[in-house]
């Protein structure tokens, strides 16, 4: 069953090994998780799932594998031997419960009847004293009063059941969904050249400590400019139509290259980049930038960032007046290649999940003009891209 467990976590994009594998059978031979399917998740998630972008594709093939299990036997008869389970269950009984139990006719004939009446019930049942549910009188169920019972669900509030039969419930964590703030400014370290600019406002310590045993133990202060990220990015950010799902995320990333990046400057394009850009939405049409004078004026050691959907009519990156807003005497593939020849280091962040690529044909061509560095807005995607640039 394990080895079968592991080739479904392969095949749900969990990088387990072998060697996680044996640790994790090593585990169960010593009893770290006995007879328990809860301690068994938790303990093999420890050992097979090393960094927790990947817990949900683990709990995910955890749980298809688990409940294609006919029963919680099929779980305990492989991994732990039958004698074994049940003598360490009934050490956790007192003596008042096995009389209890006894009364229906001991452990294997409660579970018995239990499986019996889950194959004839065929709805959920509140209250009662036969069916399966909630409330009621019945040995199984949950929050009822019979005291010799399995109890189904989470704890209840009466808590008087002799065993738990419960239903998992998976939580979402995975490195694939749209970022925050937070993940954001730890990926955008990925691009930091340190440098030591400005006022003399930090204190050096390491010199201090020097100076001043050199001067005989009398306090030498030295400070020196504070230490901040060197690197300089031109930001791009198309707005507007098919943006709009997107403002979101993009206002997030805007916040935190903002904190991130000393030197950095903003502009906004439509669908696609052309002869100028603007720094304001509002005052767009009366305040633009020619895009050779952005070109001349910020040095070719930029790094340059485009966040936009790509998605529009071909027409308006290939054709001269293809832009929906203005004509355009030159094609925007021509301004953008413009820029690509000026700029060493240039990448495209898309929040469009990159599943959904192949049906815009504008992305593709997008795609294949910016070199294939066109990435998807998510916490690998953006790592990728700072990755890129920061060779």
């Amino acid at each position: 069953m394990l080895v079968n467990f592991f080739h479904g976590l392969r095949d749900s994009g969990v990088p387990v090994t072998t060697r996680e594998l044996l640790d994790l059978m090593l585990g169960l031979k010593k009893n770290i998780a006995f007879g328990n399917l809860d301690e068994f998740y938790f303990f093999s998630r420890t050992c097979l799932v090393k960094d927790e972008k990947y817990f949900d594709r683990f709990d995910k093939a955890f749980s298809n594998h688990f409940n294609e299990l006919d029963s919680l036997d099929g779980v305990i008869e492989t991994l732990i031997p039958d004698d074994w389970l049940r003598s360490e269950f009934l050490k956790q009984l007192s003596d008042e419960d096995k009389a209890k139990i006894e009364s229906l006719g001991g452990l294997d004939k409660l579970i018995e009847e239990f499986k019996k009446r889950l194959e004839e019930q065929k709805e959920r049942h509140q209250g009662g004293s036969k069916w399966i549910g909630t409330g009621g009188t019945s040995p199984f169920g949950q929050e009822g009063y019979h005291p010799e019972g399995i109890r189904v669900g989470p704890n209840g509030k009466n808590s008087r059941a002799v065993k738990v039969w419960d239903k998992r419930d998976f939580r979402d964590l995975d490195d694939n969904i749209q970022i925050g703030i937070r993940n954001i400014k730890l990926a955008l370290r990925r691009l930091r050249k340190f440098a030591r600019t400005g006022a003399t406002d930090e204190l050096d310590l390491a010199d201090t400590i020097s100076c001043t045993a050199k001067n005989a133990g009398l306090l030498d202060i030295k400070m020196v400019p504070e230490r901040k990220n060197a690197v300089k990015v031109l930001l791009f950010f198309d707005v507007g139509g098919s943006m709009d799902p997107h403002v979101r995320v993009c206002e997030e990333l805007f916040s935190a290259a903002r904190n991130e990046f000393k030197y950095m400057q903003l502009f906004y394009f439509h669908n696609f980049i052309y002869e100028s850009v603007w720094k304001n939405n509002i005052r767009r049409h009366n305040e633009r930038y020619n895009i050779l004078d952005v070109l001349h004026k910020y040095s070719h050691d930029y790094k340059v960032i485009f966040v936009g959907d790509a998605s529009m009519s071909p027409y308006e990156i290939l054709q001269p007046g293809g832009s929906v807003e203005h004509w355009n005497d030159e094609a925007g593939e021509i301004w953008m290649n413009r820029l690509l020849t000026t700029y060493d280091k240039v990448v495209w962040l898309n929040p469009v999940p990159q599943q959904e690529w192949d049906y815009a044909q504008s992305i593709g061509i997008t795609y294949q003009i910016m070199n294939k560095h066109m990435y998807p807005l998510t916490l690998n995607g953006l790592e990728d891209a700072m990755k890129h640039l920061a060779k």
